[in-house]
C-alpha cells in the first residue's frame, strides 16, 4: 500500500461527508458511497501531555476511503484520506493501488 502524506482539498456535504476532491490539479467525483472509520495515533510520541477534555484529534484521526474517478469517468481509484480536525485541513494517508502498481 503507498503511503502518502500529500494534502488535497475536499468538498463535503453539509452533514461532513466527501463528495469531491482535488488533487495534482485535478478533479475527482466520488463513484461510491465513502466509508468511514477511526485510527489510533501514538500521541505519547507526539505530545508533552494530554490536555484534559481534548481527545478528538490527540488520541484517535478520522479516516475515509474515497473510491473516485477523474471528473466522474475513467478508471475507479481508491484514496484513504484523513482530516485534521483542529486545522479542517485534509491529506492523503494511503494509495492501495500506488502499492500494486509498484509490487
Amino acid at each position: 500500500m503507498g503511503i502518502f502524506t500529500q494534502s488535497i482539498e475536499v468538498d463535503c456535504t453539509p452533514a461532513g461527508v466527501p463528495i469531491r476532491m482535488r488533487w495534482q490539479g485535478r478533479e475527482y467525483r466520488l463513484a461510491a458511497e465513502p466509508v468511514r472509520w477511526f485510527e489510533r495515533r501514538k500521541w505519547w510520541k507526539e505530545e508533552l501531555r494530554a490536555e484534559r477534555g481534548r481527545g478528538p484529534g490527540l488520541v484517535d484521526y478520522e479516516v475515509w476511503q474515497l473510491q473516485v474517478k477523474l471528473a466522474g469517468v475513467g478508471p475507479l481509484r481508491t484514496f484513504e484520506v484523513s482530516r485534521q480536525v483542529d486545522t479542517g485541513r485534509w491529506r492523503i494517508i494511503r494509495m492501495p493501488e500506488a502499492y500494486q502498481e509498484s509490487a
